[in-house]
């Protein structure tokens, strides 16, 4: 055997399904912003000077770091930006993680953290939320892990650990704390760590430009972090690991400032609008600070209603695991996609509720 015994058994990341985006498809199972990025990118890539790529990309990504630097008050030395966020997350695990430790993370949470645990051998404590997905912090600290990982908004719930619930968290706790902040924006920069980045040194935000900037296709995220551990992280990520175009596409839809508000705010009131229709019908919503909505259904099952929904060529997603199987996770489309779900909905419900 050729690979590493730890392979053999890898449960590896299962991404939500693609399909062929042939026009007449709803995809709303990847918690992707339904609407295209700021038009500063399109206007960026129609005069872009393609003679450009015959040249390695800035190594560090420096003037994008600098500008995220300074939009949260920090200097470029604590920012590192990544090929997404899912490669950054891979290199905190390779930074400061040795094979044996244990991390622990909330469950529900996102499923990503334990497939690069299991790459490097490195041990998951799950502690289980309350009934509400409430998360337990004292648990986390219970565990004596060496890190703590928590998505805020939750990437399964979308429910939000307060900031002052955060800072609670960091006064009790000495070890590595990661903040997963992917969804952030739609519930207010007023919740995010980043307000406690130059308290605390053992503090990582990390943040993607997938969700509320319309770019899951450039795979650009970045972490904020006190300068000593982006030092470290710097030394081993991989060379030249954010391309040239990514990194311009970024800081021109980073800029557009006013396209984001605008877009996020569309996307939080469909999402309230979805959510009353839903509890209409019979589901229950639980209260969500994200881009999509974890509901469960109580006349059908959430199964057979994914079925029907994909038979529509309406793809939502649905989890084969515990406390999620009875769900359905529906992220936010255009306000048009989501009367085309809801009109299925209630074509499906007839008079019963769901």
């Amino acid at each position: 055997m050729l690979y590493r015994k730890s392979i053999e058994t890898l449960s590896p990341y299962i991404p939500g399904f693609q399909p062929a985006m042939d026009g007449t498809v709803i995809k709303i199972n990847s918690n992707e912003n339904p609407y295209p990025p700021s038009p500063k990118v399109k206007e960026l890539l129609g005069g872009f000077d393609f003679r450009q790529l015959r040249y390695y990309p800035d190594a560090t990504s420096q003037p994008l770091r600098e500008l995220i630097g300074a939009q949260h008050g920090l200097s470029s030395k604590q920012v590192l930006c990544g090929n997404g966020s899912d490669e950054v997350i891979s290199l905190i695990f390779k930074v400061f993680f040795e094979e044996g430790d244990t991390i622990a993370t909330p469950y529900p949470t996102y499923t990503f953290y334990k497939s690069v645990a299991d790459i490097i051998n490195v041990g998951v404590a799950f502690v289980d939320t309350a009934e509400d997905f409430a998360i337990d912090l004292q648990g986390l600290v219970n565990t004596g892990a060496k890190g703590i990982f928590i998505a805020n908004p939750n990437a399964q719930t979308g429910r939000l650990l307060p900031l002052q619930r955060i800072e609670e968290l960091l006064n009790n706790y000495s070890g590595l704390v990661v903040i997963d902040e992917a969804y952030i924006d739609f519930a207010g920069q007023e919740s995010s760590a980043c307000h406690l980045l130059g308290t605390y040194s053992n503090l990582i935000v990390l943040r993607t430009f997938s969700k509320s900037y319309s770019l899951c296709g450039i795979r650009v995220g970045f972490c904020l972090a006190d300068e000593s551990l982006i030092q470290a992280m710097d030394k081993c990520r991989d060379s030249y690991n954010v391309n040239h175009l990514s990194q311009v596409i970024a800081a021109a839809a980073f800029r557009d400032r006013e396209y984001l508000e605008a877009t996020v705010k569309r996307v939080v009131d469909t999402r309230d609008m979805l959510a009353d229709e839903l509890r209409n019908l019979g589901f229950t919503v639980y209260p969500s600070e994200a881009n999509f909505l974890l509901c469960q259904p109580h006349g059908r099952s959430a199964s057979d209603i994914y079925d029907y929904l994909k038979a529509q060529q309406i793809y939502v997603r649905h989890f084969d695991s515990p406390r999620l199987s009875d769900k359905l996770r529906i992220a936010i489309g255009t306000e048009q996609e989501v009367e085309i779900l809801l009109r299925h909905l209630r074509e499906y419900a007839g008079s019963d509720p769901i």
